[in-house]
């Protein structure tokens, strides 16, 4: 699985080979142990009752798009405010958003808009970590990698819980596609990855374009002079040998046992390269999603939810690339909006229309929002004040506004969101309490999912 190093610990994974115990730990009683020794008492208890999500696709705007020219328009406010793009009906009288979005205007009957989500960081890494943690970061920062002392973020956490109740697929239940969220390649988002619960419960990072004429995710099949048979007598050839050595008594080696041991998972099944193979959708489905970067990572999201991934981020853009501090409102006409509404769009059609709807939450969210005042740029900076994030799917009540921000769209008015609010309603709509089930941070206290309150209203 590809993943930036983010310590000397993490960075020597990768050179290590398949020569130490426990290559095949997760079936052996040692790895055993170890995967679930992060678990407290109450995560071992089975929830009360199952939600409706079986599946989590977050769409993320890595940078921060402006909530006022798509969801939240101001039609009412000052020439400094409101912007160039006019406002539209919907589907749903009374409910309006900008003309930036015409097929979502025809879909609001399947979304619950939250208009009130607020945060207190407006460095990107930081804010992005805000916002799919639910919790802050210790500075609010741009400079930040992460580390394993990170808490863990929403997609961590669902995958987590996949692997705590059972989850044995080829394909890991956690993937970012098409790369990870972060401010330039030099600056990763913390949160997205294992943190304090190790790096096993990292995601599969695609680091590739699904829509390259030639994509294909790396190191998903064995190499071709290998056959099934021959693998398997080299791993039980290899686990003898482990065997006799001396056990190392470390997290740092669990964790690499039990990551050589998913790797191994991996390669042993057609189950992964089959639900990446792109190829096998029809040429008129690619084309809906679009021929884009984010149309085919958005369609690649759709394949992995129905090979039963857990967690799919689809990322829009490389990098921070809603960063619109300058030229928003071109910037958004031309090159950012439309994309984004039409892999957005034909995601939720075709997930109706396989009967995946019912049992997948989209989540379209970002890092926060944009300034209420233009600048003199004819940009918006960022504001975590107060922005927009939208849910679908998986039995959330569409065809409402959540939450009303003021008259410009700076603060809310009335019904606040936090990003914890939103996990916890995520983690309900799974069947999971995010309060009574806890992890552990690296000094063993224990951590509940989340410590926000679920949105009643959409659920």
């Amino acid at each position: 699985m590809n993943h930036p190093p983010y310590s000397d610990h993490h960075r020597n994974v990768g050179e290590l080979t398949a020569t130490r115990r426990g290559f095949l730990g997760a079936t052996g009683g040692v790895a055993a142990t170890a995967l679930w020794s992060g678990l407290s008492q109450a995560a071992l208890a089975q929830p009360e009752a199952f939600g409706k999500a079986k599946s989590v696709i977050m769409i993320f705007n890595c940078g921060g798009p402006s909530h006022i020219d798509l969801w939240d328009p101001k039609p009412n406010a000052g020439d400094s405010v409101r912007g160039p793009f006019q406002t539209i009906d919907t589907n749903v009288p009374g409910i309006h958003v900008t003309e930036m979005l015409p097929r979502m205007a025809k879909m609001v009957d399947k979304l619950a808009i939250l208009r009130t989500v607020n945060h207190t960081q407006a460095g990107h890494n930081s804010g992005m970590y805000y916002s799919t943690v639910g919790r802050p970061y210790r500075i609010d920062s741009t400079l930040i990698n992460p580390s394993p002392a990170d808490y863990p973020s929403l997609g961590t956490l669902v995958g987590w819980l996949a692997r705590r109740d059972g989850y044995s697929s080829g394909i890991p239940p956690y993937v970012i596609a098409p790369y990870p969220h972060c401010d330039s390649t030099v600056y990763i988002t913390p949160g997205q990855y294992g943190g304090c619960l190790g790096m096993h419960y990292d995601p599969l990072v695609l680091d590739a374009d699904p829509n390259d004429k030639d994509f294909k995710v790396r190191n998903l099949k064995l190499d071709p002079s290998l056959t099934p048979d021959k693998f398997r007598e080299r791993l039980s050839l290899l686990n003898q040998m482990n065997q006799k050595g001396i056990a190392i008594a470390s997290p740092s080696a669990t964790d690499i046992d039990l990551y050589q041991s998913q790797a191994a998972s991996i390669v042993s099944t057609d189950k992964a390269s089959e639900a990446f193979d792109l190829s096998k959708e029809t040429t008129e489905l690619r084309d809906r999603y679009g021929r884009h970067t984010w149309g085919q990572s958005h369609l690649l999201a759709r394949r992995l939810v129905e090979s039963g991934v857990r967690f799919v981020s689809a990322v829009n853009g490389r990098s921070i690339i809603w960063d619109t501090h300058l030229n928003n409102f071109d910037r958004m006409k031309k090159s950012l909006v439309p994309p984004m509404e039409q892999a957005y769009a034909t995601l939720l059609e075709d997930l109706e229309d396989r009967g995946l709807l019912d049992t997948t939450l989209v989540i379209w969210t970002g890092d926060f929002g944009r300034t209420p005042i233009i600048n003199k740029d004819a940009g918006r900076d960022h504001w975590p004040q107060c922005y927009t994030v939208v849910l679908a799917g998986a039995g959330i009540r569409g065809g409402q506004v959540v939450g009303e921000s003021d008259k410009t769209g700076a603060f809310p008015h009335s019904r606040p969101i936090s990003p914890a609010d939103i996990n916890a309603t995520v983690f309900t709509a799974m069947g999971y309490d995010p309060r009574s089930i806890t992890y552990r941070m690296l000094d063993g206290r224990p951590i509940p999912l989340s410590e926000g309150a679920p949105i009643r209203e959409v659920l």
